[in-house]
């Protein structure tokens, strides 16, 4: 049996608010440990029945990335929920979702432009 491994190492600010964020992966293709800036993490509690979710990002992240970011977040649930349960009515509505907040974005950008 193979074991994976997926380090974070976040450096915190006088107020303990994310400064950086780093992370690390033994499968990943390149070594090290890489910049990013925000994080999700969403772990189920088999024993209470509930998701435990840590969310973190740095000052870094701007508000446009952090709203394409959970786009992304999004539609890669689609596909998860669509490769675990087969339920594709469940994957396309999440899609249809992705597809109307990519809209709202890009025309929230327009406006400021």
């Amino acid at each position: 049996m193979k074991n994976s491994e997926i380090k974070f190492n976040i450096q915190l600010d006088e107020k303990n608010l994310p400064k950086t964020i780093k992370w690390d992966a033994s499968d990943k293709e390149s070594e090290g440990m890489e910049d990013t800036k925000s994080i999700s993490l969403n772990v189920w509690d088999s024993v209470n029945h509930s998701t435990l979710r840590i969310d973190l990002w740095t000052e870094e992240m701007s508000v446009v990335e952090m709203k394409r970011f959970y786009i992304d977040v999004l539609g890669g649930m689609a596909q998860t929920i669509l490769n675990s349960t087969g339920d594709e009515y469940m994957s396309e509505e999440i899609k249809e979702l992705c597809d109307r907040l990519v809209r709202h974005v890009n025309a929230e950008n327009q406006k400021k432009s």
